[in-house]
């Protein structure tokens, strides 16, 4: 049965991050407007996502990151072994499969990304992001566990143009865009503030809707 969510959750990162950087690329072939690059970008990730989503949630929850392993680890739907093989396959699964997005459109597999994402409020903007995303799974699922594959798909398209870091969001994407130098890259010196934030807003949100859930 681990095994299952484990193949589960290299596959589903791997294609997400595929999708994030293939998209990325592909749509700055066909363009220079930033803007069509960014909304190419946004509507591949969301849809791609919501279908993984989909795709996996029956076998391993469709985590897909590390932040939402470590909230379900903290409210005991995942026992500690099982958290750290779920995160050591997704950081794997990401990093394979940004070097078969670059080798896809023949770039070298392995480029070191240029882009500087640094700044308190591009930061802090990762915290907000993943406080949502943190929201969003928590709340819905609530409600409809089907209904999580839309309303994240839904909410990280939002967040690619209301978050000024366009809402990474998810530390296993964050490290393995460090390994493109295309339209989604992040220089690896950024990696670690983007990772500490998206943590502490992954963990204040499950302290939020605990809170807010406390009597329901």
């Amino acid at each position: 049965m681990l095994t299952k969510k484990l193949i589960a959750e290299f596959v589903g990162t791997c294609f997400l991050v595929m999708i994030v950087v293939g998209s990325g690329i592909m749509a700055q072939n066909l363009s220079s407007d930033q803007i069509i690059i960014l909304l190419a970008n946004t509507i591949a990730t969301g849809a791609g996502l919501t279908a993984l989503i989909w795709i996996f949630i029956t076998i391993s929850g469709a985590h897909f990151n590390p932040a939402v392993s470590l909230i379900m680890y903290l409210n005991n739907e995942l026992k500690l072994n099982e958290y750290i093989y779920f995160i050591s396959v997704q950081f794997v699964g990401g990093f394979w499969c940004v070097l078969l997005a670059n080798i896809m459109y023949g770039l070298d597999p392995i480029q070191f990304a240029e882009n500087q994402r640094g700044g308190l409020n591009i930061y802090f903007s990762e915290f907000i992001a993943t406080f949502g995303l943190i929201m969003t799974i928590i709340g819905v699922k609530n409600f409809n566990t089907f209904a999580i594959a839309p309303a994240v798909g839904l909410y990280i398209s939002a967040g690619y143009w209301f978050t000024s870091s366009t809402s990474f969001a998810n530390p296993a994407v964050t490290l393995s865009r460090a390994f493109t130098d295309t339209f989604t890259e992040i220089n690896y010196e950024f990696i670690l503030p983007f990772i500490i934030f998206q943590l502490f807003g992954a963990l204040s949100a499950m302290f939020m809707m605990k809170l807010i859930q406390r009597d329901n």
